[in-house]
């Protein structure tokens, strides 16, 4: 049984019946991916003690890292601890520093502490308690054979700031000594099959760096963890292979770890100067949203037109009525009008226009649900792209991706101005 390896378990009924979607299981194993812990296995089960207890030994079993997420409450379905005592084979006890902790957090909101919560202070015997700094629930650890077993709440910003704080650190400790960094590159603009192939050789099995790719909405995440003797040594291969793999895939990495689009466009705005303003149709007002979402944006986003109708088109943004009944308010003609005439009323170095289908109605065999057409007008004239995102998409993941490909044609104009 590998070190390397762990087993998620989610708890509760939500989950299973699919009334709420178990988030929790995809946050933890990619953060354990980047400590180059592979996750093997996961496993939903209802607030069932029987159930929990199965699938804890069932995980204990096939790796040597078990979390379980969930079913900490002071309710009467969160038996979470119940069934992971039964695995453990041992009673429940009260503790009396987690008592404290839960009576001290209500005291700190000027209530008394419920008498259901007390349950909340119960731990496995011969476990430890995990302390929750955010809420009443406290953590679990214990061992089970050869796994650790490690228990934590359901409630997201209560699960993630325990594994930080708390877990993160005593699986980096048991290492062996040796350090380990990580680091995940983004790219846009390829397909994950696309980049796979231009770092294929990085990517091998058993190789030092681990590498791997995730995608996500268009965005492909390049994953790099490496472990060495020392920290150094373990920084010297991870800057190494992060060096290669943006010279191999050269302007398709935009950015790092949790940045978005709108994040390094508007710092490459900011740091070059330069405005923009945006004249949306199908995206209704998405790309100004993201451009604004940056703290500082009131330095280079001076304006949004959100003209859906054509009329919208001719009044605001000037695009010539005789150009829509020719060509049709979703076409390339009316994308760089619309840039244009954002820019020019604006007073901006950059415009950009999107028209397009997001349906899922008003799609035709010629221009099906999915047709986008957005052009970028800037210092040096303007260009437009097609784009057929499909209509197999939702709605909002069409305008999620127009809005994205436009983030991602201003950011190459932009690098284009600075080489």
């Amino acid at each position: 049984m590998s070190s390397g390896t762990a087993a998620i378990i989610s708890i509760g009924n939500e989950l299973i019946l699919g009334q709420v979607v178990d988030t929790n299981t995809a946050w933890l194993a990619g953060r354990l991916s980047e400590l180059g812990i592979v996750t093997t296995l996961h496993l939903t089960v209802g607030d069932d003690e029987q159930d929990i207890r199965r699938a804890v030994v069932q995980a204990a079993e096939k790796a040597p890292i078990v979390i379980v997420s969930g079913g900490l409450g002071p309710t009467l379905d969160d038996v979470t601890r119940q069934g992971v005592a039964k695995a453990l084979g041992v009673e429940l006890r009260e503790d009396p520093v987690c008592l404290e902790h839960v009576k001290a957090f209500f005291a700190k909101r000027g209530r008394t502490m419920p008498d259901m919560n007390r349950v909340q202070a119960l731990v496995p015997a011969g476990a430890q308690p995990i302390a929750n700094t955010c809420g009443t629930a406290p953590g679990i650890r214990a061992q089970l054979g050869r796994a650790t077993i490690y228990v934590v709440p359901g409630v997201p910003l209560e699960m993630q700031e325990m594994f930080v704080r708390s877990i993160k650190p005593e699986l980096l400790a048991q290492a062996g000594g040796r350090a380990l960094v990580a680091r995940k590159l983004l790219c846009f603009g390829a397909g994950e099959s696309d980049i796979a192939n231009q770092i294929a050789d990085l990517m091998k099995r058993g190789r030092n760096p681990l590498v791997g790719t995730t995608p996500h909405e268009m965005i492909i995440g390049v994953r790099v963890v490496a472990t060495g003797a020392s920290p150094a040594e373990a920084q010297d291969l991870l800057d190494q292979d992060l060096a290669e793999i943006r010279r191999r895939l050269g302007d398709l990495v935009y950015g790092q770890e949790d940045e978005t689009l709108a994040d390094v466009v508007g710092h490459m705005l900011i740091a070059a100067k330069r405005t923009v303003a945006v004249a949306e149709s199908c995206t209704g007002g998405w790309l100004a949203k993201s451009l604004t979402d940056i703290s500082g944006s009131s330095a280079y986003f001076l304006r949004g037109y959100v003209t859906y109708s054509n009329q919208a088109k001719s009044e605001l943004l000037g695009v010539p009525a005789r150009m829509i009944d020719q060509f049709g308010a979703v076409s390339e003609e009316t994308a760089r009008a619309m840039a244009m005439g954002c820019k020019a009323r604006a007073a901006a170095d950059y415009a950009v226009g999107i028209t397009g289908i997001a349906g899922p109605t008003g799609g035709t065999a010629e221009k099906p649900v999915g047709l986008v057409y957005i052009a970028l007008a800037g210092p040096n004239g303007t260009e437009a792209r097609k784009l057929l995102f499909g209509e197999h998409l939702l709605r909002w993941q069409i305008r999620d991706r127009a809005t994205k490909v436009a983030l991602n044609m201003l950011r190459l104009a932009l690098l284009q101005r600075q080489g």
